[in-house]
């Protein structure tokens, strides 16, 4: 499927937005219909959004009802606590993972705050140098402990 990033952005930005808009609320309802309509697309490209931007790794979870009265209900995932944020990290993480996950993963935990840039640059390059005498498994166990460390610090 052909995919227009720059749409994809701006309905990106609008949820988020949706977010802003609601302060104390770490949850918003959407209809997928309406947004279609408003954006001027397919309903699919919503789903990609969704997908792509809002997955657990995004730090978000979607409950999704189809059907003339269905709707989207975008929960951000909030992690108050260094407990909480080694919890979720640890179940993001799973028993494996490979380089090209992992560094993603770091990303987004950069981008939400959990870790500095200087932290996931350090992770990453031990990471890769530890792929040469590993696999998946090792990477997890590996990844989850370094990043056990950093946040149960913070």
């Amino acid at each position: 499927m052909q995919v227009n990033d720059n749409l994809s952005h701006h309905i990106e930005q609008y949820i988020l937005d949706c977010f802003e808009d609601r302060d104390e609320e770490n949850f918003i309802s959407l209809r997928r219909k309406e947004l279609a309509e408003m954006f001027g697309c397919v309903p699919s490209q919503i789903n990609y959004v969704l997908r792509s931007r809002f997955s657990p790794q995004h730090g978000y979870l979607i409950e999704s009802r189809r059907g003339e009265y269905g709707y989207i209900k975008i929960l951000r995932i909030s992690c108050d606590n260094a407990k909480e944020k080694v919890n979720h990290v640890n179940d993001l993480v799973g028993s494996e993972i490979s380089i090209r996950e992992a560094s993603r993963l770091l990303e987004t935990l950069k981008e939400r705050n959990f870790i500095t840039n200087r932290e996931r640059l350090l992770i990453e390059i031990a990471l890769k140098d530890q792929t040469r005498f590993s696999d998946p498994e090792d990477n997890a166990t590996l990844l989850k402990k370094m990043l056990n460390v950093l946040m149960s610090e913070k």
